[in-house]
């Protein structure tokens, strides 16, 4: 099985880290943001990953070369000066995912969510779910729209999935991932289940310190 992660956003939350550093190369604990994602992929597995790319994007593919110092193939999709997106980064990376079931992880969270190079997925897209943080309380789907359960209890997508590569089509448009797991919903072709581990969106300078004091903590 393949991975992506996406790696693409400008991080302008994390100003002025990110003037000149593309937030998957901040470091959380003793590794960059991104490597923690690498490492994990690599030992559970993987056969190569994709990374997207946009702001700073030539700095990302430089720090990291071809994965062969974590010992997988890294291959990248750079959407030039605009990034795409989530979903349309996804869609713009098309031909390098294959058509088996792919591995997507956001660049910007930082969790200690285990991942499955035997994922059977069963729906059209499978998404690892958390409890809504404070700086997310409405989250983002219920029980019921994910299948986990009837009931309108909400949760908030952590930024990882398996899904299947056909439910996007190649193409060069902006638009969130939000819009297909929709469709997926809509359709009843989707599964889930709750991560209650550690998960932390290092998404503001706040939200950075509280994942490097864990990861320290924990030497994670």
């Amino acid at each position: 099985m393949r991975a992506m992660i996406l790696a693409a956003g400008q991080g302008a939350r994390l100003r002025p880290l990110t003037n000149h550093l593309p937030k998957p190369l901040i470091k959380v604990g003793a590794q960059r943001l991104i490597e923690h994602h690498i490492h994990k992929i690599a030992q559970a597995g993987f056969d190569s990953i994709i990374i997207n790319t946009a702001y700073l994007g030539e700095k990302i593919a430089h720090t990291l070369g071809d994965g062969s110092r974590y010992g997988i193939r890294l291959k990248y999709s750079h959407e030039g000066t605009q990034a795409l997106e989530t979903g349309g980064g996804i869609a713009y990376a098309r031909p390098l995912l294959g058509n088996d079931p792919v591995l997507i992880v956001s660049a910007d969270i930082y969790s200690d969510i285990t991942f499955d190079a035997n994922f059977d997925l069963t729906t059209g897209m499978h998404l690892i779910m958390v409890n809504n943080p404070a700086h997310h309380p409405a989250g983002d789907f219920t029980a019921n729209e994910l299948g986990l359960a009837d009931s309108e209890q909400r949760y908030t997508y952590s930024g990882v999935a398996y899904i299947d590569p056909h439910l996007f089509k190649h193409e060069k448009r902006p638009y969130p991932m939000l819009a297909t797991i929709r469709q997926v919903i809509t359709a009843n072709n989707i599964s889930a289940n709750i991560h209650t581990g550690c998960w932390f969106d290092v998404g503001t300078i706040n939200r950075l310190h509280a994942a490097n004091r864990f990861a320290l903590q924990g030497d994670h």
